[in-house]
């Protein structure tokens, strides 16, 4: 049987931290857009009070979550547990993303101390905890993180690790507006 709170408890909080995996999804305003839904490993959770959790985006194919958190904010984070006993958790929230160029992030950035460098930081408010039973989600065991994101991101040089995000990340799928350089100085 479900049940809703209005936000984390002890108990809630050790569940989320016990997992190795959740996922994230957003979506635009647009019937038309295209729905998201995004894995998250690595220990790249934090759990701020009861009502905020934050998460770290190291970067990835699209922008999808950035564009749609800039466009509604709308964001549900899922967890679900592979091991023990069977349950789901669903965080919903309004959500704001700190590009790794805007002001703040390094406070942001600081919740994150074992990363050196990440593409943004997720806020979400939390709205809504709900749980449910778990019955259809299998059992998996851990075996360990893909350590290919981290590397290629602590390998690449700053100047050329930004740039790629730019290229790579100026529009969502959807074409809403991802990633934009900040403007240079002016000419004289």
């Amino acid at each position: 049987m479900s049940k809703v709170y209005d936000e984390l408890d002890e108990t809630l909080i050790g569940f989320i931290r016990r997992q190795k995996v959740f996922f994230v999804a957003t979506a635009p305003l647009s019937a038309e857009g295209s729905v998201n839904v995004s894995p998250k490993g690595y220990d790249s959770l934090a759990i701020i009070d009861r009502r905020t959790v934050a998460y770290l985006d190291l970067g990835g194919s699209g922008i999808e979550t950035h564009a749609h958190l800039r466009e509604n904010g709308r964001i549900t984070l899922m967890f679900c547990a592979f091991e023990g006993p069977a349950n789901i958790v669903r965080l919903h929230g309004q959500g704001e993303t700190c590009a790794f160029d805007e002001p703040g992030f390094a406070a942001k950035m600081a919740l994150f101390p074992a990363f050196e460098r990440a593409r943004g930081v997720i806020t979400v408010r939390i709205e809504r905890v709900s749980d449910s039973c778990g019955w259809g989600v299998p059992f998996f065991d851990y075996r360990g993180e893909r350590e290919q994101l981290r590397r290629w991101v602590v390998a690449t040089p700053q100047d050329e690790w930004a740039a790629r995000r730019y290229e790579s990340n100026a529009l969502s799928i959807d074409g809403l507006p991802g990633l934009t350089p900040p403007p240079g100085p002016s000419p004289e």
